[in-house]
């Protein structure tokens, strides 16, 4: 800001100064400003682009913005002027004023000179005398076609408003306005986010029996809201819901469709629906909010005291199950189509499972999965990396991992910086099953598969979570073993009954000396008996290679249907059994 005590050496020494600034000059400074304003957010940057331009070719002195409301001109900001300790300035839009008369006009006001400014406005003429500045305009600011505010900006010398200065000003009028969009909408946006997190909240909760963790990201890059969320939700009979779930699009109405579906599935589970037709009723909801945007989620219904889950999921990324020696697998739901996609052909089955003590169950949208440019596959061996590790007990070092394994800094050439937030948001829950004296002691590891008749797919997923269970196993061959008499008992019952097949693989026992016991039961009335199929025969092999390959195996009739079971040792490399088979070879 210029000192009006030097004014007269300042105005000889602008004459001398102002024929040799080239107009190249001002427009490459012009060009310099128009970036900074270009990345403002905020009135305050705003102002400090503006303000560089002070020069003998742009004496500035002051800066103001009003806001229009119906009646008033309200003060946002201002650079150069007194502060008024926090004075709220306005005028009334009736008033005799510059700014007011390019309300009424939609045009710039330029006022040259305090003559010009006493005549025309010879109310409100005092208010700019004090200051002491010499020339003023006041530049309307455009939004949707619509003027939002008024840009008055005074200077400490004369200005003539030339058709150049004045197309300086509409120039830097224009990207003061798009400025100031951009800061009203950071500014809902930041708002709209915070209030979210808020309401979705953070930190381990306990549930007489089970422990929630959960986290939530935003997105980068300017936007700080987005379409994920969960909710942890309180029902009768001390069970819990946990929701998760992800609206198509990171912008504000991505954000606003996802707080009135959160709103939605309140309703729906308080109403005492189950998993099924809270998420029926969410994609009908979706529908009639917005037919062109669509929405994942899982919705789960929790019995603490039981660990028992039932669970439906519409066309979100399955689940992760822990187990407490950190084996992780993924557990594969079925599910329907996603919300709003097709409403009124909606089918979300129910899966039903038991969470055994110290189990955890993780919960993610995909930017957890995704982020860095990493396909499904790859995203899910990060996440089993970041969930491995550590103890059971550490739920909230366990959710710190997870999120620090996709937003941390990463390490280059030895030094690390730090990754950028411009993709997905990040929501994220984990739930675990507490021990507790009163527990039964559960197999170190254990899986529940269920298979419907007309899901022939649950057969490959059935083989990639037993395969999960026996990662760690002492001969890969054995594991091929495992798959094989597994997948020939569940073929078994969907080829020759009507009912549904299910699956128990446990493993007991400290590595290296451990048992595999695995069951496949259905409701069937009819007993399985042992037959002598020929070399070309498509069936009637499976109690065989039980009898062949299993080192225990037998068949328990329940009270409705059966049960056929086997069991395998591990034998590692290089033990006694191993040693054998090499001399026999």
């Amino acid at each position: 800001m210029h000192d009006h005590d030097d004014g007269p050496p300042a105005e000889a020494e602008r004459d001398t100064a102002a024929p040799a600034a080239p107009p190249r000059h001002r427009d490459v400074t012009l060009i310099g400003v128009g970036v900074a304003l270009a990345e403002a957010t905020s009135v305050d940057e705003v102002f400090k682009a503006v303000g560089s331009l002070d020069s003998p070719e742009f004496p500035l002195d002051g800066m103001a913005i009003f806001d229009v409301t119906e009646k008033w001109l309200s003060l946002l900001g201002r650079y150069g002027y007194r502060t008024g300790h926090g004075r709220t300035v306005r005028m009334p839009i009736s008033t005799d004023h510059p700014s007011t008369e390019v309300l009424r006009t939609g045009r710039a006001v330029y006022v040259p000179t305090v003559e010009e400014y006493r005549e025309r406005f010879p109310t409100t003429w005092m208010l700019a005398a004090r200051k002491g500045s010499l020339s003023w305009a006041f530049l309307p600011l455009v939004s949707t076609g619509r003027i939002t505010g008024v840009w008055l900006v005074a200077f400490v010398d004369h200005v003539e408003f030339d058709s150049g200065m004045r197309a300086t000003l509409a120039t830097l009028a224009e990207l003061i306005s798009r400025a100031l969009d951009r800061a009203r909408t950071g500014e809902a946006e930041l708002a709209l986010s915070r209030a979210l997190r808020s309401s979705m909240g953070r930190g381990a909760s306990e549930y007489h029996g089970m422990t929630v963790a959960s986290r939530y990201v935003p997105t980068g890059g300017g936007l700080v809201v987005g379409g994920d969320w969960y909710d942890v939700i309180d029902l009768p009979s001390d069970r819990l819901a946990l929701v998760i779930g992800d609206v198509q699009g990171h912008d504000l109405h991505a954000a606003s469709l996802m707080a009135q579906l959160r709103t939605a599935v309140h309703a729906y589970a308080a109403e005492g629906h189950g998993p099924d037709a809270v998420l029926s009723r969410t994609s009908r909801f979706l529908t009639s909010l917005d037919e062109d945007r669509f929405a994942t989620c899982i919705y789960i219904e929790a019995d603490p005291a039981s660990g028992t889950l039932h669970m439906a999921r519409a066309g979100h990324p399955d689940p992760v199950l822990r187990m407490p020696d950190g084996t992780c697998m993924i557990k594969h739901l079925r599910g329907g189509l996603p919300l709003g996609l097709m409403p009124e052909e909606d089918d979300y089955p129910v899966n039903v499972m038991e969470l055994q003590a110290g189990e955890i169950l993780m919960l993610c949208t995909d930017g957890l999965i995704e982020t860095g440019g990493l396909d499904m596959q790859t995203g899910w061996i990060r996440v089993r990396d970041a969930m491995s590790p550590g103890p059971t007990g550490d739920l909230e070092g366990m959710a710190d991992r997870l999120i620090h394994s996709v937003v941390g800094p990463v390490t280059e050439h030895g030094e690390e910086r730090p990754t950028p937030r411009n993709e997905d948001d990040i929501a994220l829950l984990l739930l675990r099953r507490d021990t507790g004296a009163q527990q039964p002691v559960r197999p170190v590891r254990r899986v529940l598969i269920t298979i419907e008749q007309d899901q022939a797919e649950g057969l490959a997923e059935a083989r990639t979570e037993l395969r999960a269970l026996l990662h760690d196993w002492g001969r890969p061959d054995l594991v091929d073993t495992a798959v094989l008499l597994a997948s020939e008992l569940l073929g078994n019952v969907l080829v020759h009954t009507d009912q549904a097949a299910v699956l128990i693989a446990a493993v007991s026992g400290e590595p290296g000396h451990r048992t595999l016991r695995v069951e496949v039961s259905d409701s069937g009335d009819e007993l399985p008996h042992q037959r002598t199929p020929g070399e070309l025969a498509s069936s009637g092999r499976g109690l065989v290679l039980l009898d062949i390959l299993s080192d225990q195996w037998s068949v328990r009739p329940e009270s409705e249907g059966k049960t056929v079971w086997f069991e395998l040792a591990e034998e590692p490399d290089g033990g006694p059994d191993s040693d054998a088979d090499a001399d026999a070879g």
